[in-house]
């Protein structure tokens, strides 16, 4: 598993998780509230401006994680050229964009175990209440750390198709990739209870 947190340091580093994670909330509401795609727009282009006042090196790393999204503006480009509602389509994916970019430039910026000391914050009133939260932190550490590395094996997955077949590799690759996420799952578990278990 890798860190999200950019090498890269910033001033954006040594300030408050639990700010920086409620301005994202914030900017989340305000995101859906506008419903004009200039607007979205101007939103779009100041949060690149955002990525690239750190510098060369953190703008590029940041862009390289967004990658990931390109399928999903694609596959609404063509729905909304089809359906006719070319508006509707680009104020999605710019909204889609731009809400991802922030999480992602919040999480690039923010310490892991920051995030968890926030969430063990908010957790507190649950604890009043007799109510367990010990596996809550473990289980949003996992989801953060896995999902790029899962993102990483699923195009692994893919290029071995490519390089295998001229056939795109579809649905195809949807088993191996269960298989191989189940995998990785049960080393973790493994490894926690090994460790004592939640």
């Amino acid at each position: 598993m890798i860190s999200l947190t950019s090498p890269v340091e910033t001033r954006a580093h040594d300030w408050p998780a639990g700010a920086k994670l409620g301005a994202l909330c914030a900017a989340t509401l305000v995101l859906f509230w506008v419903r004009d795609p200039l607007w979205h727009a101007g939103f779009l282009a100041a949060t690149l401006a955002l990525y690239a006042l750190p510098g060369r090196r953190f703008l590029r790393a940041g862009l390289a994680r967004l990658r990931v999204l390109w399928p999903f503006v694609a596959l609404i480009a063509v729905w909304h050229l089809v359906i006719g509602d070319v508006s509707g389509g680009t104020l999605i994916i710019l909204r889609m964009i731009t809400a991802v970019a922030l999480a992602n430039l919040v999480t690039m910026t923010t310490r892991l175990s920051d995030m968890m000391g926030v969430v063990r914050w908010l957790a507190t009133p649950l604890r009043a209440f007799g109510l367990s939260t010990r596996a809550v932190e473990p289980a949003m550490a996992l989801v953060i750390r896995f999902t790029p590395v899962l993102a990483q094996k699923g195009a692994t997955l893919t290029l071995a198709w490519r390089a295998r077949s001229p056939r795109r590799a579809g649905w195809r690759i949807v088993i191996p990739f269960a298989v191989t996420a189940l995998d990785d799952a049960e080393h973790v578990a493994e490894a926690l209870r090994a460790r004592g278990g939640l």
